[in-house]
């Protein structure tokens, strides 16, 4: 497993691959390197060929798992065999001539604008825990920050003189996003709260638990979830789709999609068009409401 290991190392060093994306490419190579291991008695998946992913294509399938997920073990596996030609263990990639199996995207709803002024009504600012999930949900939906970006931040993210945020997104890339005076305001009182917390001040991150730990990714899932789901029933209530949410919200409001990719920080425009599609009902309603042969 040392070509894996080196990958890894790789993926981190030079590609400046984010530790999520590390964990879970790792976890899809080890999936793969136990299927072989037991159904061909491999030790490594380094001399693999394209029958064998085709075999563990199938084995994920009728396990139940979604076409989006065996696409991105096959991405995983994809970038791990390009590495070995790179450096001289494969003269061809396995995967080269693989085709990624047709998925349905699925469709997320986002908040309206009334639930997510209901949730942040009726969080109790008064306990230091309050504050600070107040101010995560307001972080989140006012920037349309990613949830990783989030939990990142820094003390030092914040410009409070320009009334910016700093944030580090994919691939380390840096871009600023400006707040607004009611996530400033929000900012300058939780700041005055954790600062009270001895753990919070041994450490720069800025969003911390009660305890004054770094945050993390399930303490935050948990609590946009609970928030979420008193004031609504859609199918997913997760911080993505506060992002989801800011995004077609600012479409909504006429935003120049532009402007909305950058604060996103997508790299193509696709990216960002994507959430145009939720418009897509309204403008139906519009279009069978104005146009003569519509009651016809």
């Amino acid at each position: 497993m040392d070509n894996v290991e080196a990958f890894f190392r790789y993926l981190s060093a030079e590609k400046n691959y984010s530790p999520h994306t590390i964990r879970s490419y790792r976890k899809d190579i080890e999936e793969f390197a136990l299927h072989c291991s037991k159904l061909y008695q491999l030790n490594s998946i380094d001399d693999v060929h394209y029958a064998m992913i085709r075999d563990f294509v199938v084995f994920l399938a009728k396990k139940g798992i979604t076409t989006r997920s065996i696409n991105r073990k096959c991405s995983a596996l994809n970038t791990y065999y390009t590495y070995l030609c790179a450096i001289g263990e494969r003269k061809a990639n396995p995967l080269a001539q693989h085709k990624s199996l047709k998925a349905t995207k699925s469709f997320i709803v986002p908040f309206s604008t009334d639930e997510v002024a209901h949730v942040l009504r009726q969080i109790d600012r008064s306990s230091f825990g309050g504050l600070r999930d107040a101010t995560i949900i307001e972080l989140l939906y006012a920037t349309g920050m990613r949830q990783a970006e989030l939990i990142g931040l820094k003390t030092s993210s914040i410009d409070w003189a320009q009334r910016q945020l700093r944030v580090l997104g994919k691939r380390n890339k840096e871009r600023i996003i400006p707040m607004l005076p009611s996530l400033i305001k929000l900012l300058e009182d939780y700041m005055v709260q954790r600062n009270t917390i001895n753990t919070a001040q041994e450490h720069h991150y800025l969003l911390v638990t009660d305890k004054g730990k770094k945050i993390y990714p399930s303490f935050v899932y948990k609590r946009i979830n609970t928030y979420f789901r008193s004031v609504s029933s859609k199918i997913h209530a997760s911080p993505h789709v506060l992002r989801h949410s800011f995004a077609t919200h600012m479409l909504d409001a006429g935003a120049d999609i532009n402007v909305v990719k950058e604060i996103l920080g997508h790299e193509s425009l696709a990216a960002t068009q994507e959430y145009t599609k939720v418009q897509l009902p309204k403008v139906k309603d519009a279009y069978r409401a104005a146009h003569p042969r519509a009651k016809k």
